[in-house]
């Protein structure tokens, strides 16, 4: 399971026209970030002071639906991957699908190659981010690889987005936007000190937040929030 790492102030640089965090530690599932960023002062902007306004809140399901689902992610954890292709496939088909539940996506960055992956997933706006995320977990072994050569795993994580349709220009633009990189991190870092997250995933069931939960539990909670 994927432990977060918060610093005082997450750090970003710019290195070849990509985001990078400095060093990477490869392990199951867990890159540790090192702080670096471009200029003193940005490494010093705490994330509550970024404006993260302009981030989209990836969604499913009917807005006024009475159970509002978060989970909290990480594109690199396995456990993800797992959640994603067992207990998200029927919470999608029972709850979701039928209007009981609204749920939210939060991406989660324990490491650079989750953020790259975030930034990819986004690439293609909400129109396209849950087909770009089941891509992203289905082939998560692929794409990451050893995790050790960063221009590879980003060559593979373009060619994810051109079988989603998207034009190499746009990838290219998203994966160098450094703006983005540092919003979305301060974004991913408020949600999750609110929230109380520590690791990957976590579900927030209307405002209470559980750890990793087999589906017949997690179908026990809904039930019991929809009966309130």
């Amino acid at each position: 399971m994927n432990r977060i790492i918060f610093p005082g102030a997450i750090a970003l640089a710019i290195v070849a026209g990509l985001v990078w965090w400095q060093t990477a530690r490869p392990g199951p599932g867990l890159i540790t970030p090192a702080p670096a960023f471009a200029s003193e002062t940005e490494a010093e902007t705490p994330a509550e002071e970024i404006d993260t306004s302009s981030i989209v809140e990836m969604t499913l399901g009917d807005a006024d639906a009475p159970v509002t689902v978060v989970e909290y992610a990480s594109f690199t954890c396995p456990h993800c991957a797992n959640f994603h292709n067992d207990q998200f496939k029927r919470l999608k088909a029972d709850y979701i699908d039928t209007g009981k539940v609204r749920f939210v996506f939060r991406d989660v960055y324990f490491d650079r190659l989750g953020l790259w992956a975030a930034m990819v997933a986004r690439c293609g706006g909400s129109d396209r981010f849950f087909g770009i995320s089941e891509m992203l977990f289905n082939q998560q072994r692929d794409w990451i690889g050893d995790g050790k050569d960063p221009v590879a795993i980003t060559d593979r994580l373009r060619r994810i987005g051109k079988v989603a349709g998207l034009e190499e220009e746009t990838l290219d633009a998203c994966l160098a936007d450094n703006d983005k990189a540092r919003t979305l991190v301060a974004w991913y870092q408020q949600h999750a000190e609110a929230d109380d997250v520590d690791s990957t995933p976590t579900l927030v069931i209307d405002g209470q937040t559980h750890s990793n939960m087999a589906y017949d539990d997690l179908k026990d909670l809904i039930d019991e929030a929809l009966a309130q």
